[in-house]
């Protein structure tokens, strides 16, 4: 099983969105008519959210479901629904997760991705990067310069260790603690030392793609996507991430105004359509990847790559003009579920599900044995009738 998360800074303007009817004959607003034919391959997912507040500070939490300043306090520090995922995969593929998109907006941008250290994964900014990271071998040289960066990190870490096993014994308990999480950054390191010391001697895939060049995120969209189907189909990765922050660059969609001013549209008509112009162009980016997935065949199976990759499409914004986080817009597609419906979840405050729930369920989809993450109290059921 796969996992790709898309998350943007702003999420969707709430009544271009949002159909009035549920069920199998939900209708195609204006932001739903690109996924017109992939209707039986999609679920829209009503009246989930993490109940944050804080507007843009709070989108962070999009994938992890906590503030970020809060994540210490959490079981399993606050890590993003991808970085569990990915630490499943562990070494089985040469990248547990990739990272990409925009890495900077309002305050830091969309910031979706988080370890169980609290270290944010910052993205990689475009294709050209994704692609030399995918398809290009380094050289000897190169090659034999990491194999002695490995070695010196591996030395550091046996001597980093022993003093802090040393000091342990002399520490309160509240600095026992604050040990205790850099000895979780500690193990972090190792795991990755260990998956580049696999991976060093393992040739990457070929393609007949050239070497792309960027050029910026709006008209690198449909390339980064074919990039991850790529990274999916090579089992280069099983599980990746796209982040759409503030320096999307409208302009190249014919659009002045910037993509966070429109967004606090202030209920003028011409800057509304203007931002249902460029949310509806990140539908259409979604609609694509998710026909070529469906069109790609898994190997050695009569199923297809879509049935064995879940696509979440959302946001950590559920209304960027009102500064809120609730009722959040999203989009579920493949991974096996029961699909072709818009599941809307009880609305009223006190019986209200998280959207965590949803991220147990897909957990667990993707072979976990989990019944909990962030602020979950349960799973959600996607396979019956609606």
């Amino acid at each position: 099983m796969r996992m790709v998360c898309i998350g943007n800074e702003f999420g969707m303007h709430p009544e271009s969105f949002w159909p009035k009817t549920t069920g199998a004959d939900f209708e195609f607003t204006r932001l739903l008519k690109p996924i017109k034919n992939i209707r039986q391959d999609v679920s829209l997912l009503g009246h989930l959210d993490h109940g944050l507040k804080g507007g843009h500070f709070a989108i962070h939490g999009f994938l992890t479901g906590v503030h970020h300043a809060e994540a210490s306090a959490m079981e399993e520090g606050g890590i993003s629904l991808d970085q569990k995922a990915a630490e499943f995969v562990g070494s089985r593929t040469r990248f547990p997760s990739l990272n990409v998109g925009s890495d900077n907006g309002i305050h830091g941008g969309c910031q979706m991705v988080w370890t169980r250290t609290g270290t944010r994964v910052p993205p990689i900014p475009g294709p050209r990067e994704l692609f030399r990271r995918l398809f290009v071998d380094e050289t000897e040289d190169s090659k034999k310069k990491e194999k002695q960066r490995i070695a010196l990190q591996h030395s550091i870490l046996d001597a980093v260790r022993e003093d802090a096993a040393d000091l342990k014994r002399r520490l309160n308990r509240n600095d026992e603690q604050k040990l205790d999480e850099y000895f979780s950054s500690v193990r972090d390191v190792e795991r990755k030392l260990t998956l580049d010391e696999k991976w060093q001697t393992v040739p990457k895939p070929k393609t007949k793609l050239s070497e792309p060049q960027n050029a910026g995120l709006v008209k690198d969209m449909p390339l980064i996507y074919d990039l991850i189907a790529l990274a999916i189909q090579t089992d280069s990765t099983r599980v990746a991430t796209l982040e759409i922050g503030h320096s999307f660059a409208v302009r190249d969609l014919g659009i002045k105004k910037g993509y966070h001013s429109l967004s606090h549209h202030g209920k003028v008509k011409e800057n509304i359509e203007q931002l249902v112009q460029i949310e509806t162009y990140q539908i259409e980016q979604f609609a694509r990847f998710v026909e070529k997935l469906k069109a790609l065949k898994e190997p050695e199976s009569d199923g297809t790559l879509l049935d064995r990759t879940m696509v979440l499409h959302g946001s950590g914004m559920g209304n960027a003009n009102s500064h809120t986080n609730g009722d959040l817009p999203l989009i579920l597609a493949g991974g096996g579920f029961r699909h072709g419906v818009f599941r809307e979840f009880p609305k009223a405050k006190n019986s209200r599900l998280p959207l965590s729930n949803l991220f147990v369920t897909m957990l667990q989809n993707f072979g976990l044995e989990t019944d909990r993450f962030s602020q979950s109290t349960g799973t959600l059921d996607l396979n019956s009738a609606v």
